[in-house]
């Protein structure tokens, strides 16, 4: 379905509002989006199993680890596509030892400017038709949930949610968000586990007292399904936990590192888990250290770490990433954001990961 964009009035005289706004395009409502591309009921089953799996993992009542894994954001509905089935079938060969999610992110925070993501520039060329982004990203996901696989989000626009997060079994929200009031606020009205990465900075506190804030109750300004501005009250979210990401050029992927996070979980009353992004600071922004990072992991995990419980990747079918200009013909299958390690080092890494799973429980017993 390809969205007419309807500008609308920018309303009064336009002397004393929106001066710098060059015009208004009226926005497909989170109800249409969810007629033009429902969920049936067994889909619906299949999302809440996976929030139910996600959640046993992280209150370790499920000693298996989870791995969030895929692009650094879609670009490409069918290559994302094509590493969910490649992916799903890994999936199901290692379910004994991971519970894989897919990372399918479709927003990107911006340090200055640069593509912001298929929501927001679906067509790669500046052009922000967002309702087709939001129609593009809502299939793929379920495209992505029928292959069988978990799907992993980060939220960045608070309205977005309402558009996809029916279909989303872990959100995740940004070291660049994780100090917002707006998006703590989010995180406490979400139906997923979420987590929270720490700051660019490597502050780890920052994430802790954002789990502490998402678990309470708030009110806050939003839309409803129908697209409805509306004041959205809040129950808790108790599924929210740590996503170390390192910062500054500075890992915290190694064992002082997570103790260090522990720390400041148990100073705050907090449940003693975290998720390690083997990616961004922990890496240096190097794919190809990814593997590297991911030793060390498999390492605590395998000598009994059970405060890990998952590990973030980023990972497509090509490793590395390309520029991108728009007409231009580009290479199937590579990010056009961070940098991914490869199909061939992913699946690797995945057996590096469930072998240290296996060791864990061996371990236990």
């Amino acid at each position: 379905m390809i969205m007419e964009m309807k500008e609308l009035p920018t309303g009064q005289s336009g002397r004393v509002r929106d001066k710098r706004i060059a015009r208004i395009v009226e926005l497909i409502s989170p109800s249409q989006i969810l007629e033009e591309v429902p969920l049936s009921s067994d889909e619906e089953d299949a999302v809440l199993a996976h929030r139910e799996s996600v959640a046993r993992v992280l209150d370790r009542e499920d000693d298996r680890l989870l791995v969030v894994v895929g692009p650094c954001s879609v670009h490409d509905v069918d290559a994302a596509l094509d590493y969910a089935q490649r992916l799903g079938a890994r999936a199901e060969e290692l379910s004994d030892d991971l519970l894989i999610a897919m990372r399918v992110y479709f927003e990107k925070p911006r340090t200055t400017i640069g593509w912001k993501g298929l929501i927001n520039d679906p067509h790669l060329d500046g052009s922000g038709d967002v309702n087709n982004g939001l129609l593009l990203a809502r299939g793929l996901l379920r495209e992505v949930l029928d292959v069988g696989l978990p799907i992993g989000c980060e939220f960045l626009d608070p309205i977005t949610p309402q558009y996809i997060s029916d279909l989303v079994a872990w959100g995740a929200i940004g070291a660049r968000t994780t100090e917002s009031q707006i998006h703590r606020q989010l995180a406490s009205g979400l139906s997923m586990p979420v987590g929270f990465k720490n700051a660019t900075d490597g502050t780890v506190k920052i994430a802790v007292d954002a789990v502490r804030a998402a678990a309470a109750q708030h009110a806050f300004a939003g839309v409803d399904v129908s697209g409805t501005p509306a004041i959205l009250h809040t129950q808790g979210n108790d599924d929210c936990h740590v996503i170390l990401r390192g910062g500054r050029g500075a890992p915290n992927y190694d064992a002082e590192g997570v103790e260090s996070a522990l720390r400041e979980l148990r100073a705050a009353g907090l449940p003693e888990r975290v998720i390690v992004d083997a990616s961004h600071e922990n890496s240096g922004k190097d794919h190809q250290v990814q593997p590297t990072v991911l030793s060390d992991i498999a390492g605590q995990v395998a000598g009994g770490n059970r405060a890990i419980v998952g590990v973030m990747l980023e990972s497509f079918i090509v490793g590395g990433r390309q520029e991108f200009e728009p007409g231009a013909e580009m290479v199937y299958g590579q990010s056009i954001t961070d940098a991914c390690m490869d199909w061939e080092t992913t699946v690797l890494a995945l057996d590096r990961l469930a072998a240290a799973s296996r060791a864990r429980r061996g371990a236990d017993r």
